[in-house]
């Protein structure tokens, strides 16, 4: 039976678009890169052509399985071509798990998309709304932003060219010194930009094709290289278009729809804008960063510093739409300018040079060796000539298996001309002088063909942007360096003008670009806060931005006793003590009864724990609790001494995967301190895993919702730049009338991939579907669904309407269900708009940061679509970053007071799960932190050439207990 039953959820994962079930019964829950403002224009061309779209554009899904199974009292009995799935029998309760299934009426059965009818069908609209009158609650106030207007652009045309540099094929380093050469400028003249790749521009029409040939010996002043080898390149550049800016003109003025023409104007805007700054300092995209700037250093060979960001963009005005630049810090990480050797050092994670030697040496790769390909496509210069090596930049194309003993080459005798064979280390010794202290390091290959030199004589450039994830360590201390107050930002800001210096940009010039640089100010409102609810009455929070617990009940309760739970104690350096864990449990009782939990059991299992085994810790808990409880565990407790995220995933992947239980992980220190707030905040944790509820928002407009309403949230999560682990695609599903509980599935998503695909969307919101309308519904589906999407950009939205939206409608329809009203919303946080409301003004607090409530409809909105930002919760630390609300779609017909709120959980809670689902990644416990989640390596470099396209499904929580429709997640 055990493995006829592993095979039926086998087959069940696979289920796809072919694996639709009862709705009512339970089932498992299974380009260079555009700016906002680019995608935004980018996705307004699109959707001005765009049309309804009946079925999502093809999506890869390579799990997908045909079969559809009925399975009664004897196992699969049947197959049925309209219904897939379980149905379950009442004599086959698992009583053990005190888990009971209620089947319903079968009239909520999905069939499958072929099946259905053309009446039956409703589409998706790809025209988003148009922006409504302005929200009037609350007090007018006024805020300056970090954007800046644009007082004249071009008026006359300016035409574009394509250029074609050798076969099309060279390096961008190459391209570059060609487009700069002696015989590209004298040929062209002034005024024209490039933007670094295939196009230019320029106001002078030149209609015939232009072809150079460049010689760059020539150029550099050097003879002709060995053997009468030429150094020439040839350059062809042809007018291509001509960039129009009534179109843009036609747009802003409200009378033409944004266009090809428009996204042109804003393109050669954009790149004019980067023109003389590319030239001066480090681009990184829409940043650039001084050389010589102050350092901060993160460990590990890595540093910050900061630069400026600048961006156009097209926003609504009071005046009418227009054209403004935002301007922001950019927060950039970089190598550190070392030694190769100190750099490889770092990235190995070695105590000292000997110890990487030892690391790197094998006739196979190494972990470490494998980890050096982080430090592939670096510039390094040599240092065994002397500074005018500096002259001279390589670039690491690869490190070799081989020490400098061991590779060699043909080094041919000046005098007699005859070769012979020598070391990378007696070439250097005998040539340079250069003694090498680790001469067992292995060598480096450059790109440079036949060039190959050891690591000592090797340094970092400056200024190279470190692309990877940072670690614990690295990423608090840049948390330190980035978050600054808002008197300090607005610093940066201006002097981020400073270095753009749009008054003498000879190129902004010659192409009538004007840009203000005085500070944009705008009217907004500052709504009035709700009161939030607890068991003990409503509380008005106010602006203070903290949870205060104290004297408050929650607002329900755990929803059964605490009876089963048990606890911990992971052994370690700083590990707690009995004495202490005895006096944290005697204070937590009291507090979360105190906050109206409830705990029939206060004498709780206790057991020590080995870190090194975190699976063998958590089975030994969960049999001690069962057995002393005679229950099964509803709650598994681990005192850990340090913040090893490996142990942490372990626990959570034995607690949520394998057994199916909730878990709480807690820090040693804080069990030493034992604080009330602290445990206030474990209480919080504790109370909604178990089911119970904090507190709500009170009041209008945040009272009871109109009609019955389920919302959903969905975040997709990714990898670090170049890592093999999979996309993390999470959906929440609200389980209370009021929406106060979410419960969570997760699923990879491929590689890199935004969009939740169609079998995700399918196999993960339907179980969470059911569960609504079974215990919320009553058995009736909502009438309302609110639609909340985190992540995803501009250029996404129709994306998130044609293919996600579609598919949930899609979904619904198989079981009948076609009068659901939809309100998407994207949320962002991805941006750098920022609020800065006059120090000691009623509108800022005492750090200088706006208000929670402070709304903006204008001055940084979109020229015409529905979109605002809030600022709904107090900056504790920093610049208050404010929320960017985009409405795709609003059938509900929702006024802007009822939308305009806080960031919704569904989203906050769509991103705590996607990030910690990363736990239940099918690998094994000693892949570490960073797992392959199917493919990959902990160094964070691809280990393969091979596109990615499927990724390894996540481990299954089982279905048993209430694990799946728990807040396992936070």
């Amino acid at each position: 039976m055990a493995g006829a039953s592993k095979k039926r959820q086998q087959r069940e994962r696979k289920g796809g678009e072919g694996s639709e079930s009862d709705l009512s019964s339970p089932s498992r829950s299974s380009s260079g890169p555009a700016s906002e403002s680019q995608s935004q224009h980018a996705r307004m061309a699109s959707s001005s052509q765009a049309s309804p779209l009946r079925r999502s554009p093809p999506r890869y899904d390579g799990n997908r399985d045909p079969e559809a199974y009925i399975e009664g009292a004897g196992g699969v009995t049947a197959r049925d071509p309209n219904i897939s799935g379980v149905i379950v029998d009442a004599r086959r309760l698992d009583l053990a798990s005190h888990h009971f299934t209620v089947v319903i009426m079968d009239i909520f059965v999905f069939r499958k998309f072929d099946q259905l009818t053309r009446d039956e069908k409703y589409d998706v609209r790809t025209d988003l709304p148009k922006r409504p009158a302005a929200n009037k609650t609350g007090k007018e106030i006024v805020v300056g932003l970090n954007t800046f207007n644009i007082a004249a652009y071009p008026t006359k045309a300016v035409y574009q060219y394509d250029v074609i540099i050798g076969n099309g094929a060279e390096n961008r380093g190459l391209i570059k010194r060609l487009w700069q050469s002696k015989a590209v400028r004298g040929a062209l003249g002034i005024g024209w930009i490039f933007d670094g790749n295939r196009i230019a521009w320029s106001m002078v029409d030149k209609s015939r094709e232009i072809r150079i040939t460049v010689d760059l010996d020539d150029e550099s002043g050097r003879p002709t290289r060995p053997g009468g080898r030429e150094n020439k390149h040839k350059v062809q550049i042809r007018q291509t278009n001509s960039v129009r800016f009534d179109a843009l003109r036609g747009y802003l003025s409200g009378q033409t729809a944004f266009d090809n023409a428009c996204l042109e104007s804003i393109n050669f805007l954009d790149h004019l804008m980067r023109e003389q700054p590319s030239q001066t300092f480090t681009q990184i995209k829409r940043s650039f960063f001084a050389r010589g700037q102050q350092r901060f250093t993160l460990g590990g060979g890595i540093e910050a510093f900061k630069g400026v960001y600048q961006s156009i963009r097209a926003v609504h005005s009071v005046g009418g739409a227009r054209l403004s630049v935002n301007v922001d810090v950019a927060n950039g990480t970089f190598w550190t300018e070392s030694s190769l050797h100190i750099a490889a050092k770092d990235v190995c994670r070695a105590r000292d040079l000997p110890q990487l030697v030892a690391l790197l040496k094998g006739e196979k790769e190494t972990p470490a060796f494998r980890a050096l390909r982080r430090l592939r496509k670096l510039r390094v210069y040599a240092i065994h000539r002397g500074a005018a090596e500096k002259e001279h930049l390589f670039t690491i194309d690869r490190f070799l298996n081989k020490s400098s003993r061991q590779h060699t080459f043909e080094q041919k005798d000046r005098t007699t001309g005859i070769s012979k064979k020598t070391t990378i280390y007696d070439y250097f010794a005998q040539r340079y002088n250069q003694r090498l202290q680790f001469p067992d390091l292995p060598v480096v290959q450059m790109t440079k063909k036949n060039v190959v030199l050891h690591m000592e004589l090797c340094k970092l450039a400056e200024n190279q942007r470190y692309v990877y994830k940072l670690d614990e360590r690295q990423t608090s201390n840049m948390i330190k360096f980035a978050v600054t107050p808002p008197s300090e930002r607005w610093a940066a800001v201006e002097h981020g003008l400073g270095m753009l210096d749009w008054k003498n940009d000879k190129y902004l010039h010659s192409f009538g670009l004007q840009i203000d640089p005085t500070q944009i100010k705008v009217k907004g409102r500052l709504l009035p806060n709700p009161k939030v609810q607890f068991a003990s009455g409503p509380i008005d929070p106010r602006t203070s931005g903290r949870w205060d617990l104290k004297g408050k009940k929650f607002l329900t309760p755990n929803t059964k006793p605490l009876k089963s739970w048990g606890i911990c104690v992971v052994q370690g350096r700083g590990a707690a003590d009995k004495a202490q864990v005895d006096n944290f449990i005697k204070e937590f009782i009291k507090v979360y009864t105190g906050h109206g939990g409830r705990i029939e059991n206060k004498t709780p299992v206790i057991i020590p724990g080995q870190g090194g085994d975190a699976g063998k810790a958590v089975e030994e808990l969960w049999n001690k609790t069962g057995n002393a409880s005679q229950l099964r565990p509803q709650m598994l407790v681990f005192i850990v001494p340090d913040k090893d995220t490996m142990t942490y995933n372990r626990i959570k992947k034995s607690c949520e995967c394998r057994y199916g239980v909730v878990s709480q992980v807690m820090q040693a220190a804080h069990v030493q301190k034992c604080q009330a707030q602290y445990i206030s905040n474990v209480c919080m944790k504790f109370n909604a895993k178990l089911g119970g509820v904090t507190a709500r928002a009170a009041g209008k407009p945040s009272g009871n919702f109109p009609a019955p309403t389920l919302v959903i949230g969905a975040d997709v999560s990714h990898a670090a730049p170049g890592s093999e682990i999979a996309s993390m695609a999470a959906i929440t599903v609200s389980t209370d009338a009021l929406a106060t509980r979410y419960a969570a599935a997760c699923e990879t998503n491929g590689h890199r991939v935004e969009m939740i695909s169609t079998n995700n969307i399918t196999t993960m919101l339907k179980p969470l579907i059911q569960n609504w309308v079974q215990t919320v519904g009553k058995g009736k589906f909502p009438e309302r669904i609110y639609y909340s999407r985190d992540g995803v950009s501009d250029g996404q939205y129709q994306h998130v309407l044609q293919q996600e939206v579609h598919d949930m409608k899609e979904l619904l329809r198989t079981a009948g269900q076609t009068k659901i009203k939809f309100t998407v919303l994207v949320a962002s946080k991805r941006h750098h708009v920022r609020f800065f409301p006059k120090a000691g003004d009623s509108a800022a607090d005492r750090n200088g940061n706006p208000l929670p409530g402070t709304l903006l409809e204008t001055g940084v909105t979109h020229p015409f679509e529905y979109d605002f930002y809030l600022c709904a919760h107090a900056a504790l630390k920093g610049t208050a970053r404010p929320v960017h609300y985009h409405v795709l779609l609003d059938e509900n017909k929702l006024t802007v007071e009822e939308l305009q709120v806080s960031l919704f959980p569904a989203v906050y809670y769509a991103h705590l799960a996607s990030n910690r689902a990363r736990s239940h990644e099918n690998a094994p416990s000693s892949s570490g932190p960073e797992s392959k989640g199917g493919s990959g390596n902990r160094s964070g470099g691809s280990s393969s050439d091979k596109p990615l396209t499927e990724a390894k499904p996540l481990i299954e929580m089982p279905n048993n207990g209430e694990i799946r429709t728990s807040m396992w997640y936070v």
